[in-house]
Order: structure tokens, then C-alpha cells, then sequence
């Protein structure tokens, strides 16, 4: 399987923690806090639903940016997830900072106090981030940016939660615990703090596909059009589609599509066009177009499809898809390369193009920059992220010079 961790405290799957331990020697700790003007400033401290309404003691704090110059800043954030429970794992949420041009990027401390922040979302306003806490006692946490202050946290219900994403009414928050195959919402107030759980919904049915010994929630969205939740379960080889109760927090299940046995469906993105999705299958080894109804939520997951990696498992991790919907990346994780193909008949096939070293060892998390010219991965076992150039009209990708070391990168999050 291949998706790496599911803890608690040294209590680790061997699939889910794959390569971990291994790229542990090849880390090196984040650099020092930037000087003052490379982060936002500070807001109020104290907020609804916070432990302390503070920084923790030891977080680096930001100082207040520096005058407007009138030229848009080249310098932005960026947010890194990590394993904390394993020896030569990072400490924290790693925070930097990468040049908009070149894609260099340049350490700027990390927020301690977090476990085994392994996914990070940010909330549509841009003002809280969010984090699973990926152990056997699953919670997500909160933070405030601007002062990087944690708001607290809260228990998801399962177990060794891998994924976290915000509804886009900005009030509910959707995790996946992948050790116990469940499914959470949590409600967002007002400061970007979160409440108790609302609902868990554990996947029951169908049983675990071939080698699996339970399901297992890896990830847990909202479609396009946002009327669906969808949530994809490597353990039943199953995406599941909800419906939420935007008052009340509560999931109602509308339809199931399944994968062939023993595929491993981890992660699905979303064709800009919203009628399209592409399925990426860990346990194969292979990918599929899906078609999406928006009336109904129900997904029709097609044949599935070549990573062109060659043979052997590449245990391929996440697909992005560039925002005009010409190009679509997978990251393969066993062959250390991204796959390159070309979205054709308006997202409903893909063509092969080509496969990319990436730099890195294990890039388990793939991210675009807001404005699509940069592609970051996040390298698990060789500790760093790597950066690409993405070329406009051909989608071709770059190396934006030397990978950048984060300890145990499994998460890079560009604002």
C-alpha cells in the first residue's frame, strides 16, 4: 500500500510508515527564523475553542512585514507537514518561505507542539491552518497564521488520521483516519477554531479488498460543485459520496463506486471542468478517468490506466491537474518520478506523455503555487522538496535548483 503511517507513538503499520525510518539519516533539521519582514504580522491572542490563546512556549513568533513597496512581494509562504514520532523527523509544522520566480526556497522556523502534522489545508480564508495529527488516538489541529498561535485540538473519533480538507462555505472541516477507515466532520467558528465532531461514519462494507485487513479512509473531499463529499478508501477499494447537512453537520451516504479488488484507490482530483475526475490506485499500480455527476455525486471509475513507470509497484501518491485543465501530474513514489500526461476531450481521457526524476526519494504529497507555475514535492524519505518549473503551454517541468531539506517532508503546502 504505501501510504505511511498510522501511529501511535511507535505504533506503526508497516505500509502505512513505509520509508519513514529509512530517509531518517538523510535529514536535516529546518533553518533558523528568518529576519523580521518575511512573515505576517501578529493579531489578537485569545480565541474561542484555544488551549491558551498564546504561542506555545518555544514557537518562533513573526515580526510585522515591511512597508509596502508598491511591487508584489516574490517572497511567499510556505507550510511543511512531517512525522514528529520518528527518530530524525521534524519537530513541528515547518514554516518557509519560497521565491515566487525562482522557487528557491529559505527556512523560517517551525511551530512545536503539533504531532505528527502529516497533511495540512488551509482555511478559504486564509487565515487558519489546519493539520491532522496522524497517531492510534486521531485529532486535527488548529492554527491562527498570523501569530502562528495553536487554537486547539480535537479528537477525530478514529484512528491515525491522513488527510484534512475545509468545506468550501468555510464552516466545516473533513478528515480521513486511515488506521480506522472513518470519516469526520468538525465545525469551523468564527476565529478558525474548531468544535467537537459533529459526525463519524465508518466504513463497514464492503469488506477489505485482497491483502487488507480493514478499510481505510485516505481521503476525504468536496466536489467541485460543491453539493458531494467524496471519500476514497484504500482498504475496500471504494469511493463513497455523501451529502453534508450544512446546518447541522451530519452525513447522509448517496452512492459507492468500486474500483476493481485490490487496486487501492488513495487519491482523486477533480478536472477544473467538474464533470471529469483521476483516480490514482497505490496497490496496482495504475490509474483511471472517472466521470462525475454532479446532479447525483455518483462516480463512474473507469479502466484503469499505466503510471508509465515500467515494472515493479511505484505506489503512485496524488495527481495534480493544472488549472486550465490541459496537463495532469502523479506522483510516483517507488520510482521517484512524476508522470506527465495530457488531459484530452475536455477531461475525459488522459494521454501519457512522459515521467520525470524528481529529485528526491519517496514524493508522497505533490502541491502547485497559487498561481500554477511552480509544482512542489514533498519527499519522504530523502527529507526534502523538491521544485519544478511548470511550463504554461507545453506542461513540461523544470528543476528549480538544489531540493530543499525538511526532516521527513511528507507535506508542502505553498500560499
Amino acid at each position: 500500500m504505501g501510504s505511511e503511517a498510522r501511529a501511535s507513538r511507535g505504533v506503526w503499520s508497516r505500509r502505512r510508515f513505509l520509508g519513514a525510518v529509512a530517509g531518517a539519516a538523510a535529514v536535516t533539521a529546518l533553518p533558523a527564523p528568518a529576519p523580521p519582514g518575511s512573515a505576517p504580522g501578529r493579531t489578537d491572542a485569545g480565541t474561542p475553542g484555544s488551549a491558551s490563546g498564546r504561542t506555545p512556549a518555544g514557537a518562533e513568533t513573526s515580526a510585522a512585514p515591511p512597508p509596502p513597496t508598491g511591487k508584489p512581494a516574490r517572497t511567499r509562504p510556505l507550510l511543511l507537514g512531517t512525522y514528529t514520532s520518528v527518530e530524525g523527523g521534524g519537530k513541528g509544522v515547518g514554516f518557509a518561505g519560497y521565491d515566487s520566480e525562482t522557487g528557491r526556497i529559505t527556512g523560517n522556523g517551525t511551530l512545536p507542539g503539533i504531532e505528527n502534522p502529516s497533511f495540512l489545508a488551509r482555511h478559504p480564508s486564509g487565515r487558519t491552518l489546519y493539520a491532522v495529527n496522524e497517531r492510534e488516538a486521531g485529532a486535527v489541529t488548529a492554527v491562527r497564521l498570523a501569530d502562528r498561535a495553536i487554537l486547539g485540538t480535537r479528537g477525530t473519533g478514529g484512528s491515525g488520521p491522513c488527510h484534512v480538507s475545509v468545506h468550501p462555505g468555510g464552516r466545516w472541516l473533513l478528515s480521513a483516519d486511515y488506521g480506522s477507515g472513518s470519516v469526520a466532520v468538525h465545525p469551523i467558528d468564527a476565529s478558525g477554531a474548531l468544535g467537537e465532531r459533529t459526525d463519524l461514519v465508518t466504513h463497514s462494507s464492503p469488506p477489505p479488498g485482497p491483502g487488507q485487513q480493514g478499510p481505510h479512509a485516505h481521503q476525504f473531499v468536496t466536489s467541485p460543485d460543491g453539493g458531494h463529499l467524496l471519500a476514497v478508501d484504500l482498504g475496500t477499494d471504494t469511493v463513497y459520496t455523501y451529502r453534508l447537512d450544512e446546518r447541522e453537520g451530519t452525513l447522509t451516504e448517496t452512492s459507492r463506486a468500486h474500483t476493481r479488488p485490490g487496486a487501492g484507490p488513495r487519491h482523486l482530483t477533480f478536472h477544473p471542468g467538474g464533470r471529469y475526475a483521476y483516480l490514482a490506485n497505490e496497490v496496482d499500480d495504475t490509474v483511471a478517468v472517472c466521470a462525475y455527476d454532479p446532479a447525483t455525486g455518483r462516480l463512474s471509475i473507469g479502466a484503469p490506466r499505466s503510471t508509465g513507470t515500467g515494472p515493479g509497484t511505484s505506489y503512485p501518491a496524488q495527481f495534480l491537474v493544472t488549472s486550465d485543465g490541459s496537463y495532469a501530474y502523479l506522483a510516483n513514489r517507488g520510482d521517484n518520478t512524476l508522470t506527465r500526461y495530457a488531459v484530452e476531450a475536455d477531461g475525459a481521457r488522459l494521454r501519457l506523455l512522459d515521467t520525470v526524476p524528481v529529485a528526491g526519494d519517496f514524493p508522497r504529497q505533490i502541491a502547485f503555487s497559487p498561481d500554477g507555475r511552480l509544482l512542489f514535492a514533498a519527499n519522504q524519505k530523502s527529507g526534502t522538496v523538491s521544485v519544478f518549473h511548470v511550463d504554461g503551454s507545453s506542461g513540461g517541468l523544470r528543476l528549480a535548483g538544489e531540493p530543499f531539506a525538511s526532516p521527513v517532508a511528507v507535506c508542502a503546502l505553498p500560499l
